[in-house]
């Protein structure tokens, strides 16, 4: 304990100041009165009673090759750099912690060799053992090794929380590890309404830039009738996509490339649009089953919303009638969603988003992590 409060440790492999979901969980258990310590690269997140950080040197997906091929998986996790330079930072620490909050099954048997005195929740952002499985020497090589990482450390988790329902179903079918779901929603905005419907209609679509998550919907704007125009802000991959994409599209009155604004202003950017675009072509089992931050931040600016027939987005378009499922993945398909917009349908479709940010917030989520949380602090205190 810190002082009279639960100490908790969570724990990522990535950038915490801009990692969405993490962000979340430390303001949520730090509100709940948690006294929280950070493992993860780049600055402390705001609030923290200490952060412990990854050197950017040791790139958290470099493995050895030959002993992933050997499958000598227990050798290669522990001698990967960000695992190696994890375990200096947390050297000393065992059984110093109430709980630990892995996030993602790479933090998993870090957390469990930490032996907290209540126990370990994980919280899992992918199916991993499908997570890149469109690529062939990564299916052939790295699966086994997530597989087998599920299988000896996913089940030795005291509770264990994931994004969607599709992928808490796999979990459960494949390995029998039971998962609660809490969806990629966040905080609730009651400071916005919808804006008026512009005629035409602009669109607009914010997260990474990535071919595989654009091109449908790029493809699509050159057949789209109704005089539609879509603004993508992009955060540049580093792999000359965003670059080219400026080029290509430098002359067109239909598609704007901006760069990306921060995490904290996305919902007030969007808010100012008609409709929030996506089609994520089911490439891999986690692009099907996808529940990503940005369908919610569409929400809660208070959009419409146009996608592709992803199950899960599908079913909250579907349920709260927040708009239009394209028919299938192709572009086509998805030029015909746009062209079936109208002013009427577009203010119909805000105004249910309104009604549905009330609901799909991360205020209606984040109990299925505090209550995990709170059972293993508790059995620390025993």
């Amino acid at each position: 304990m810190a002082g009279d409060r639960p100490s908790l440790l969570i724990m990522s492999f990535s950038p915490l100041v801009s990692d969405a979901r993490v962000l979340r969980q430390i303001r949520l258990f730090q509100h709940e009165g948690h006294a929280v310590t950070t493992l993860g690269y780049g600055p402390a997140p705001d609030g923290v009673v200490e952060h412990l950080q990854l050197p950017d040197e040791a790139i958290s997906w470099h493995k050895d090759r030959r002993l992933l091929i050997l499958r000598r998986f227990e050798a290669a996790y522990r001698t990967s750099p960000v695992v190696v330079a994890a375990t200096a930072l947390l050297g000393g620490r065992r059984g110093r912690y109430d709980v630990v909050l892995a996030d993602d099954i790479d933090t998993l048997p870090l957390a469990l060799d930490l032996a907290p005195r209540g126990g370990v929740h994980v919280d899992l952002h992918e199916y991993h053992p499908r997570q890149n499985e469109e690529l062939r020497r990564w299916a052939l090589f790295v699966a086994p090794y997530y597989r087998w990482l599920v299988r000896t450390y996913g089940v030795q988790s005291d509770s264990a929380t994931t994004v969607g329902q599709g992928i808490a179903r796999e979990y459960e079918r494949e390995f029998g590890l039971a998962c609660g779901v809490v969806m990629n929603a966040p905080y609730r905005r009651d400071d916005l309404s919808p804006t008026p419907v512009s005629w035409p209609p602009r669109l607009v679509h914010a997260g990474n830039g990535v071919a595989a998550r654009l091109e449908v919907m790029l493809e699509a704007m050159s057949q789209v009738t109704n005089g539609a125009t879509l603004d993508l802000y992009l955060i540049d991959q580093g792999n000359g996509y965003v670059p080219v994409l400026r080029e290509r599209f430098a002359d067109s009155d239909r598609v704007r490339i901006h760069d990306p604004v921060p995490t904290a202003e996305i919902v007030s950017t969007l808010n100012s649009y008609d409709a929030g675009v996506y089609s994520l072509p089911p490439i891999s089992f986690n692009f099907r089953w996808a529940m990503p931050n940005k369908f919610f931040d569409f929400v809660q600016a208070r959009l419409a919303l146009v996608i592709g027939p992803s199950p899960e987005m599908a079913g909250l378009v579907e349920k709260h009638q927040l708009g239009v499922v394209a028919q299938d993945f192709t572009p086509e398909a998805f030029a015909a969603a746009i062209n079936a917009l109208t002013p009427e349908t577009l203010a119909a479709a805000k105004a249910a988003s309104h009604e549905a940010a009330r609901v799909l917030c991360a205020e209606e989520q984040v109990h299925r992590w505090t209550e995990p949380v709170a059972a293993l602090a508790a059995r620390a205190q025993r």
